[in-house]
């Protein structure tokens, strides 16, 4: 492996913590002998085309310092490669570093063991989804909860984690199912009335919620939870449940285990790792291995 190491930051994360924890995870890098080069980016996508670069160039990691938009858009470079991966997790939800049982809101402690594993030639593969050309780690969302985010993501007021709040609010006022057409492995046809379906590569969503709470990265399949159609009652009672993964015992629930799977539904928007993919139909692929991460 070169010694030079690509850190990819965004300094917005976090309200500002992107760009705070770029110098100690940098440090922690030094430390362990790694030259470290920077990739900042003037926008969205003006930073992927970089850290591609950096990639194709050969760096010897690339180390994404930020929240999960910052680690989605890292997927993007490095999946299907050989680069590994890095997290130095500070921002909201966190949730695809979680699940690599990664430090999160602890930059020096995350940077350490991002440099410990890559020096010790320490790094595993794990699976990734895909949807067309969009790589995902952690979960594809559909339903009442894409419904939560389109909404959040048209509202210019109050701003922040309250934003999310109203908008969950007032789609639970305009709470209704949707009828799905699930096609699971090309084969396994299920047409159901559901409030979400989910699709986890990985365990958890929007901060810890475990929608898909036994979802494993390297079983080669996605767990699949569907939440049938129920009432606003329900729904708020069973939804504290979530962020344990006891929702998977209620009866309203299933949980399936595709390594392909077709969603349709009218008028129903999939977003993957917190990321708006487009309208549904969708079909996700999970792909053995497609990443090569540094950590525990």
């Amino acid at each position: 492996m070169t010694s030079e190491i690509t850190l990819f930051v965004n300094p917005a994360a976090g309200r500002g913590r992107g760009a705070r924890a770029a110098q100690p995870a940098a440090s922690a890098l030094r430390a362990a002998g790694f030259s470290v080069r920077t990739v900042l980016g003037e926008d969205a996508r003006d930073a992927l085309a970089r850290a591609r670069s950096a990639v194709e160039a050969g760096t010897g990691a690339l180390v994404a310092v930020g929240g999960d938009g910052m680690a989605s858009l890292a997927l993007q470079a490095v999946a299907g490669t050989l680069t590994p991966l890095g997290l130095v997790a500070v921002g909201t939800g966190n949730d695809f570093a979680r699940a690599l049982g990664l430090p999160v809101r602890d930059p020096a402690a995350a940077g350490r063991v991002v440099a410990e594993s890559l020096k010790e030639g320490r790094v595993r593969d794990v699976d990734l989804g895909r949807v067309g050309g969009t790589w995902f780690g952690t979960v594809l969302a559909s339903g009442f909860d894409s419904r939560v985010n389109d909404r959040g993501n048209r509202m210019r007021w109050p701003g922040g984690r309250l934003t999310y709040d109203l908008a969950m609010l007032a789609e639970l006022a305009a709470l209704r199912p949707f009828p799905y057409r699930i096609t699971l492995d090309g084969g396994r046809v299920r047409e159901v009335e559901a409030t979400l379906v989910a699709v986890g590569n990985g365990p958890s969503y929007g901060g810890g919620m475990r929608i898909c709470a036994d979802a494993d990265l390297t079983d080669g399949l996605f767990d699949v939870t569907v939440v049938g159609a129920c009432s606003r009652t329900t729904l708020l009672r069973v939804f504290p449940r979530v962020y344990r993964g006891t929702h998977l015992d209620h009866p309203l629930v299933t949980v399936y285990r595709a390594a392909r799977i077709e969603l349709a539904a009218p008028g129903v928007t999939g977003y993957a790792d917190g990321e708006p993919l487009g309208p549904l139909p969708l079909t996700a692929q999970c792909v053995p291995g497609a990443l090569r991460v540094a950590g525990p």
